[in-house]
Order: C-alpha cells, then sequence, then structure tokens
C-alpha cells in the first residue's frame, strides 16, 4: 500500500497537468483554430488503477466470507449468499460472547512454507482457527521447525518477517490441541492441517468439505480444491493471489454450514454401516 501512496503523489502533479492540457485542447495559432491531439490515459495511471480496484475486490470478498457467517444464525441458505452487502461486527456487536467463544464448531487451515531441497518438503509456518460465525479464534505464524529453502510467499503469505513474533511448533501444537478437545473440526482436507500439528481427532468429530458428495460432482469425484468450490457454492473469489488462512477456515465454515443437514446425514450414514 506504501507504493500506491507514493504513486499517488507523483500521480497528482501529472493530472493537474493533464488537466491543464484538456482545458488548452482549442488553442488559437495564426488567427485558426488549431486542435490538439487527445491525450492518451497514463499508463501508470492505468497500472494504479487496476492495483486499486484489484485490492479492493480481494478485501471485499475477504470481507463477504466473515459478514455472511457473522450474520446469520443456523443453517445458511442460497437466498443468504445472494446479500453481497458487508456488514462486519463493531463495538458493542463484538461483545457479544456467544459469538466470540470457541463454541462446539471450529474451522482450521494451515500455510506452509518449502523445506529440504528445491523447498519440495513443507513445513508448518500458520495456523489459522476460526468459529462457527468467522471470528479468529486463533492465528499464529509457526516457526518451521527445519530450515526454509523456499518461503513459497506468492501463495501462502509468509515472509520472514512473520516469524519475528512467530510461537514454536510445541506452542501451536499445545494451543491447537486444546481448542479442538471435544469439538467438531472443520476443513478442506483437514487430514492435511492435522498431520502437520501431528495431532490426531476422532473421525466421527471432523468434518471434512473435500469429502463431501455434492462438492465432489463438480470435478467428477475427485477431490475439488476449496477455491473451486468456493468459486461455484459461494460465488466468492479466494486464494487470488497469496494465500490467507484465515479465509480459507472461513470459506470451509461458510460451506459447511450451507450444507451442513446434508453434511451431517452423510456423516450419520457412514458411522452407521
Amino acid at each position: 500500500m506504501s507504493s500506491l501512496t507514493s504513486n499517488w503523489s507523483r500521480l497528482s502533479a501529472k493530472l493537474k497537468s493533464s488537466k491543464k492540457q484538456k482545458q488548452d485542447r482549442h488553442s488559437v495559432s495564426h488567427g485558426k483554430v488549431k486542435k490538439t491531439k487527445k491525450i492518451p490515459k497514463n499508463e501508470t495511471t492505468l497500472h494504479t488503477e487496476i492495483v486499486e480496484k484489484a485490492i479492493d475486490n480481494v478485501i471485499k470478498e475477504e470481507s463477504l466470507l466473515f459478514s455472511i457467517l457473522w450474520a446469520n444464525e443456523g443453517y445458511i441458505t442460497q437466498n443468504d449468499l445472494q446479500n453481497r452487502t458487508i456488514t462486519l461486527p463493531s463495538g458493542s456487536n463484538l461483545n457479544e460472547s456467544r459469538k466470540t467463544a470457541p463454541g462446539k464448531y471450529l474451522a482450521v487451515d494451515c500455510e506452509f512454507v518449502g523445506v529440504g531441497p528445491e523447498g519440495a518438503e513443507s513445513c508448518l509456518a500458520r495456523i489459522s482457527v476460526v468459529n462457527y460465525y468467522g471470528y479468529i479464534i486463533y492465528d499464529k505464524f509457526v516457526k518451521p521447525t527445519e530450515k526454509v529453502t523456499d518461503w513459497r510467499t506468492w501463495v501462502s503469505g509468509v515472509t520472514p518477517k512473520h516469524m519475528k513474533d512467530a510461537v514454536t511448533f510445541r506452542e501451536a501444537q499445545e494451543e491447537a490441541s486444546k481448542l479442538f478437545d471435544n469439538k467438531i473440526v472443520v476443513g478442506h482436507a483437514v487430514h492435511h492441517d492435522l498431520e502437520a500439528l501431528f495431532l490426531s481427532h476422532p473421525k466421527h468429530a471432523i468434518r471434512d468439505t473435500s469429502k463431501f458428495s455434492e462438492f465432489r460432482k463438480i470435478s467428477k469425484g475427485k477431490t475439488p480444491s476449496l477455491k473451486k468450490l468456493a468459486d461455484h457454492f459461494l460465488n466468492i473469489k479466494i486464494q487470488s493471489g497469496e494465500h490467507s488462512s484465515i479465509d480459507d477456515a472461513r470459506a470451509s465454515m461458510l460451506l459447511y454450514r450451507l450444507y451442513r443437514k446434508e453434511i451431517e446425514q452423510q456423516y450419520k450414514l457412514k458411522r452407521s454401516n
């Protein structure tokens, strides 16, 4: 954002100059009206507008996930998704202990960095946990247990500077274990996140959006990506650039709540067989 601010300061002078040229478009020369050529829009201005629009869209999509989760109780319907008005909690609303407490359902997502030769192996670098209403219960960067050979910032969003206040793996593991105890854990391919934390969780208390039959239909029975599910079922764009484990956790929770009844029925059938 600092680069955008500096761009605007440089652009302001250019915009004033452009405005003056527009006013003098019809200038008099030797008694004749001379038309000046139309000045094309400055390329830097176009680039800045494109970048700002992209940032606004990302912020809007991220806020929309939280807004829908927070505003609705119980099941979420397609009608609820049609309301694209973003209303985020603030002030006294955030004091609603019922909505800010961990509760029964928690969604988790992790980000990873590359370790080993060419960064081919993955190592935990961030864990985010949100509750039923999308409220952030836990969000910490984690110090990798091995030397990082590829930060994968373009996709993980993790950089070396995030390690300044990062917790140790042991701390993250212990905190996550306490949070997940006696909870329903929601996530997309959530076994990867649990494995990264070296944690186990009862199968009957896991709700994995990657395994729900209705979701798998759009990928012909294969495991669909969370990005694809969010786009298809929520009409919300995620993972447009660097991933956010908070947004991914919220997307998983929103998908679960949208099909909660059907997902619970599917899990009951599996347990009875």
